[in-house]
């Protein structure tokens, strides 16, 4: 091979390998953000998730839990009542409170009611199902998990956002919002405040991300695979090519 077929040689080369460095570029670039071409536009994509966590305690406006006088047989019943609020929590009058206080689409909002050994699977209700499809939008969608105690009455919520101030807003409307529908349903009921259950949240809610910095961890792995991938491909398509040349010059030269 001459010089003159060695340089082109190299230049083929850095030509395949700057376009693989493009493309793989451009795919690590759409990994976390949504291209627009007319408009010109870069859109982040939801790829953090949150938490946030608080606790309620179901009980009587005379404390079961503190006040000694009161017996503790009275607790299974605030247990199974816990149950039922948690399920109340799901109902779609409280998922709206509770969307439109923490300010997220209620169309988002899954509500995961607590589950028993008498209902090991969550009831779907119309707006709060769940489908195959949801892990695709895993990290765009807002959850609200509830957990009985099966000893206590004792309701455990889980919040998940794409972010911890929504993560946060989540959970604490939770509490609020289901302490309002309680107040509005005994008011109608005109039920004494003595007779009424009360919601006692132990602190508000605390919220963290859970996966911080996997915007950058996609793109390098993004990169990293597409390149590799492009790269193959160019070696595949060129060792073909040359195959065919071989080939068609030993046709040639047994023609000759």
């Amino acid at each position: 091979m001459g010089f003159g077929a060695r340089l082109r040689e190299l230049w083929h080369i850095r030509t395949w390998v700057a376009v693989c460095l493009a493309l793989a570029v451009l795919a690590a670039v759409w990994s976390v953000a949504k291209i627009s071409v007319l408009p010109p536009s870069l859109t982040s994509r939801s790829l953090k998730m949150a938490t946030a966590t608080t606790q309620i305690v179901v009980d009587t406006p005379k404390s079961t839990l503190v006040d000694t006088r009161q017996d503790t047989y009275s607790l299974d019943a605030l247990t199974n009542r816990a149950v039922l609020l948690g399920n109340v929590m799901a109902s779609q009058p409280v998922r709206e409170a509770i969307a439109r206080q923490a300010q997220v689409p209620f169309s988002a909002l899954q509500v995961l009611p607590p589950l028993t050994p008498k209902q090991p699977r969550a009831l779907s209700e119309a707006g709060n199902e769940r489908k195959t499809s949801d892990i695709l939008k895993l990290n765009d969608q807002y959850r609200l998990v509830i957990q009985a105690n099966p000893t206590v009455p004792f309701l455990q919520i889980y919040a998940q956002a794409p972010d911890t101030r929504s993560a946060t807003a989540i959970a604490d409307a939770a509490v609020d919002s289901m302490k309002l529908y309680l107040t509005r349903v005994a008011g109608i009921a005109k039920t004494p405040d003595g007779d009424q259950i009360k919601l006692v949240q132990l602190g508000r809610a605390h919220g963290t991300v859970i996966n911080p910095g996997i915007a950058w961890r996609v793109m390098l792995l993004t990169f990293c695979i597409t390149f590799a991938i492009l790269c193959a491909t160019a070696i595949f398509i060129r060792r073909v090519r040359d195959g065919w040349r071989v080939a068609a010059l030993e046709a040639d030269a047994a023609a000759g």
